[in-house]
C-alpha cells in the first residue's frame, strides 16, 4: 500500500504542452488516489522532460549515488529517529539560543532576590564557555561581536561572583568599549540595566501601560504589532511604570562599561540628524508621555494597571507561562512584582517552574532553551518517516499523530481579535500555549494527519471522525488568517502597521508578523493535499504573492529558516505541489541559483549573517539542514541527476554517522532577524531523511521500501 504513495512528482515531470491543460484549475489535486489514476495514463517519457530542460545548459550527468546507499542512509536515519521518540508519543530535541538567556536568567533571580551561588556559577560557567577568543559575544556561532549580549554577559557574569580583574572579564570590557559600550546597547538591556540602577530611566523609551486601553480600531493598538511583542511589551510597560530599582553588590556595577564615562549627558535617546523623520516624531511623544510620567495626575493609570494584570493572569491559562517564550515568562514575573504579587502566587510559581524546565544542567554548567518545540518537532517527524517509507499504521506513528490531536486549540486566543467569527483549530509550537496557535505548525501537523490517516490517497473527508474533524478546523482556521496580500503569517492576521517599526522601543526587530514566503508556500503544500487546487481563489491570491516575493537572482526570503536557502526551498516545494509550471523560467533561474551558491564540498550552507545589509545571500559552512533545503529545492524543481544534485546527495550520505544522524553546531533557525537565532538540534537530522526520501520518490516514483527497525534502546528518553 504504501509503496504506492506518490509525492506529486507529477507537478515537476510536465512538457510545457501538457502543463497548461493538466493545471490550469488545479482539479487534480481532488485526492491523491485520482493523481495516480491519472499518472498511470501519462507517457513515461515525460518523467525526463523537465530533467532535460533544466540541464539544457550543461551536460546530463550519470546518477554517482546508488538508491542502495540511499535507502541505507533512509534506515539509520529512521532507526535514530524512533530510538528517540518518547513514551506519549512526541519527539522534542533541544533548541538553543545564545547567551542572553543565560545572562537574563541570572538577572531575573537577581531581581526576585534568588541568589542561588551555584546556579550563578554554573549559568555564567557557560556564558563564558561561549565568549569569543576577542572577548566578545556574539548572537550566533560566528558572528560579530553583539554589545548588547556582551553587556549581559560582563554584568551576568559580576553577579555570580566574578572579579572585572580577570582575564576573561577585562577582555570582554576591552571588546564592549571598543563597541560604543553601554549606550550603544538596544532598549530591552537598558531597561535591565535601569532596573539595577547601572543605567537612567530617563535614557530609556518611554512604554506606557495605558497603551493597553486603545481601542482595537486604533492604529497604535496592541493588537498590530506581533503576538510575541505584545506578551513581551505588556508586561514591560507595567516595569516601566514602576521603575523598579533593586540591590546589587557593590563589585557588580559596570560603570567601567561607558565609554568616557557615566554621564547622565549620554543617557539619552538618540535623535536622527534629518530633522523630520518618524524615529523622531515619536522621540517628541516620548518625551510628552515622559512628562505624563513625572504628573501627580494619571487619570487612567490604575485602570490600565488592572487591565494588564487582567491581561497576563487570563493568558497564564493552558499555557507553558506566558506565551510559553523565555522573554515574555521573565518580563511577566519581573511584572507580577511590580504589581504586588507575593512570590507564592500561583502565576509566579507557575512561570518560575516553567522557566526551571527550560534549564539544562551538563557538568558544572546550565544553559538555558528559549522555549521547547514538541509539536513541531513531532509533526516534522512525521512526515519524514511517513515520506520515507515507515508505514502509516505503525505505532510510532499512530501514537505521534493522536498525541498531536491532543494539542489543537480549543479556546480562542489573541489571533480572534481579528478573526473574531473564526472556530478554534490551530495547532502552536510548545507543549501548551493555548492563545498562541501558529500558521507554521498547523500546516505540518494538518500535512501530517493527512499522510498517517489517508495512506492509500483517500480524500481527508474519509478520515477517523475524530480526526476529519480535527483537519476541517485546522483548515477552517488556516485559511480565515490569511492575509489581504495572499499571504500568511505566523500568529496573526494582516499584523503589517509599519509606523511601529519606528517607535524607540521596535530595536528587537521584530514589531511586525508580516506575511511570509515560505509559511505561504507551505500552506499551498498543505493545500495539496486536502483537495484545495488553483482553481480556488485563496490559493491564486497565495501565488501571486510568491511570486512578487521572488528576488531577482531567482531566490526567496526566509523569515523562519536561514535564510534564502530555507526560503527558496520552501517555495519550490510548494509552487510545486499546488501544480505551478515548474519548467517555467522563473523555476529555472531559483535552480541556477542553488547551483551558484553550492559549496566545494558538495554542501550547501548560510549564516545569520544573510540577513545583514549588503551581506552575500548562501555563504557559509555546509551544513545537513541546508544541504537538504537545497536539494529539496532542487528535486522540486525537477532538477534531477544534475551534478550539483549528486553532490549535495554525496555530502548527505558520507557525512551521516553510524548512529544514523548528522553533525551542525551552525544556527540554521530563525527568531527574529538580525536580533534572536535559533539551533533546532533535530533540524540536522529530519530534514536530510526528508531529502534523501524525496530523492528516491522522485527518480524511481516509489518510496523507500523500509523493514521496521530492530529497536534495542526503544525508550532510551524514558527518564527524561
Amino acid at each position: 500500500m504504501h509503496g504506492s504513495r506518490r509525492f506529486a512528482t507529477h507537478s515537476v515531470c510536465l512538457t510545457a504542452e501538457t502543463h497548461e491543460a493538466s493545471f490550469l484549475n488545479g482539479e487534480h489535486l481532488n485526492t491523491r488516489a485520482e493523481h495516480q489514476n491519472h499518472q498511470q495514463n501519462r507517457p513515461k517519457s515525460t518523467a525526463a522532460a523537465v530533467s532535460a530542460g533544466t540541464n539544457s545548459r550543461r551536460k546530463r550527468s550519470s546518477s554517482t549515488v546508488s538508491l542502495d546507499s540511499v535507502r541505507n542512509a533512509i534506515r539509520g536515519a529512521q532507526e535514530y529517529l524512533l530510538n528517540q521518540q518518547e513514551p506519549e508519543g512526541y519527539w522534542l530535541a533541544e533548541l538553543e539560543g545564545d547567551t542572553i538567556l543565560e545572562s537574563e536568567y541570572i538577572l531575573l533571580l537577581q531581581f526576585l532576590g534568588r541568589r542561588e551561588p551555584v546556579k550563578f556559577r554554573k549559568l555564567a560557567n557557560y556564558i563564558r564557555r561561549k565568549q569569543h577568543q576577542d572577548g566578545y559575544w556574539s548572537i550566533y556561532p560566528g558572528g560579530p561581536p553583539d554589545v548588547s549580549a556582551s553587556v549581559k554577559a560582563y554584568f551576568a557574569c559580576k553577579l555570580a561572583g566574578h572579579s572585572s580583574n580577570e582575564s576573561f572579564m577585562r577582555r570582554a570590557r576591552k571588546a564592549i568599549l571598543a563597541e560604543g559600550g553601554v549606550t550603544h546597547c538596544n532598549t530591552f538591556t537598558k531597561l535591565y540595566l535601569s532596573m539595577f540602577g547601572q543605567y537612567d530611566w530617563h535614557g530609556v523609551p518611554t512604554i506606557p501601560p495605558e497603551a493597553v486601553l486603545l481601542p482595537k480600531w486604533f492604529y497604535f493598538n496592541i493588537y498590530n504589532m506581533s503576538s510575541w511583542s505584545r506578551a513581551i511589551l505588556v508586561p514591560l510597560a507595567v516595569m516601566n511604570a514602576a521603575r523598579p530599582r533593586r540591590p546589587i553588590p557593590n563589585h557588580a556595577h559596570i560603570d567601567e562599561l561607558f565609554v568616557g564615562g557615566r554621564d547622565r549627558k549620554r543617557l539619552r535617546l538618540e535623535w536622527d540628524r534629518k530633522a523630520i523623520t518618524w524615529r523622531n516624531v515619536f522621540l517628541v511623544f516620548d518625551r510628552l508621555l515622559k512628562i505624563y510620567d513625572q504628573s501627580p495626575v494619571k487619570p487612567f493609570r490604575k485602570r490600565a494597571l488592572n487591565r494588564s494584570l487582567a491581561w497576563l493572569l487570563d493568558r497564564e491559562e493552558k499555557s507553558g507561562g506566558l506565551g510559553a517564550i523565555f522573554p515574555a515568562m521573565t518580563h511577566a514575573i519581573m511584572a507580577y512584582k511590580c504589581m504586588g504579587l507575593p512570590d507564592h502566587h500561583p502565576a509566579i510559581t507557575k512561570e518560575l517552574a516553567e522557566l526551571a524546565a527550560f534549564e539544562i544542567e551538563e557538568g558544572d554548567t546550565i544553559r538555558m532553551q528559549p522555549c521547547i518545540s514538541p509539536v513541531w518537532d513531532t509533526a516534522l517527524v512525521v512526515n519524514s518517516l511517513i515520506d520515507s517509507g515507515y508505514p502509516a499504521d505503525s505505532d510510532a506513528l499512530t501514537r505521534a499523530c493522536e498525541w498531536l490531536l491532543t494539542k489543537q486549540t480549543t479556546k480562542k486566543g489573541d489571533w480572534s481579535v481579528k478573526c473574531p467569527n473564526v472556530e478554534p483549530g490551530g495547532w502552536y509550537f510548545e507543549m501548551e500555549n493555548e492563545y498562541y496557535p501558529d500558521v507554521d505548525d498547523t500546516i505540518m501537523v494538518l500535512m501530517g494527519l493527512y499522510k498517517v490517516y489517508c495512506p492509500g490517497g483517500e480524500h481527508w473527508s474519509e478520515a477517523p471522525f475524530h480526526v476529519k474533524e480535527a483537519m476541517r478546523k485546522g483548515l477552517d482556521w488556516v485559511f480565515a488568517m490569511q492575509n489581504r496580500d495572499g499571504g500568511w503569517a505566523s500568529f496573526d492576521k494582516d499584523n503589517n502597521k509599519t509606523l511601529f517599526q519606528f517607535v524607540p522601543y521596535a530595536d528587537h526587530n521584530a514589531m511586525l508578523d508580516p506575511s511570509s514566503a515560505d509559511i505561504t508556500a507551505r500552506t499551498l503544500e498543505m493545500c495539496s493535499y486536502y483537495s484545495i487546487g488553483k482553481s480556488d481563489p485563496r490559493v491564486r491570491k497565495a501565488i501571486d504573492y510568491l511570486y512578487r516575493e521572488q528576488e531577482e537572482d531567482g531566490s526567496w526570503f526566509g523569515r523562519w529558516g536561514v535564510n534564502y536557502l530555507y526560503g527558496t526551498w520552501q517555495t519550490l516545494r510548494g509552487l510545486a505541489r499546488i501544480g505551478e509550471d515548474m519548467q517555467a523560467e522563473r523555476m529555472q533561474q531559483a535552480v541556477l541559483w542553488f547551483h551558484s551558491v553550492q559549496n566545494e564540498d558538495g554542501g550547501w550552507g548560510e549564516t545569520c549573517a544573510s540577513y545583514d545589509p549588503q551581506h552575500p545571500k548562501a555563504k557559509g559552512p555546509s551544513t545537513p539542514s541546508q544541504t537538504a533545503w537545497a536539494l529539496m529545492g532542487l528535486l522540486n524543481a525537477g532538477d534531477l541527476d544534475s551534478p550539483s544534485l549528486q553532490r549535495g546527495l554525496e555530502y548527505l550520505i558520507n557525512n551521516q554517522e553510524s548512529e544514523g544522524t548528522w553533525q551542525e553546531e551552525w544556527f540554521t533557525g530563525t527568531g527574529f532577524p538580525r536580533v534572536f537565532y535559533l539551533r533546532y538540534h533535530f533540524y540536522r537530522h529530519y530534514f536530510p531523511l526528508w531529502a534523501l526520501a524525496q530523492y528516491h520518490e522522485y527518480t524511481t516514483g516509489e518510496v523507500p521500501q523500509t523493514a521496521g527497525p530492530q529497536l534495542t534502546n526503544r525508550f532510551t528518553n524514558l527518564e527524561v
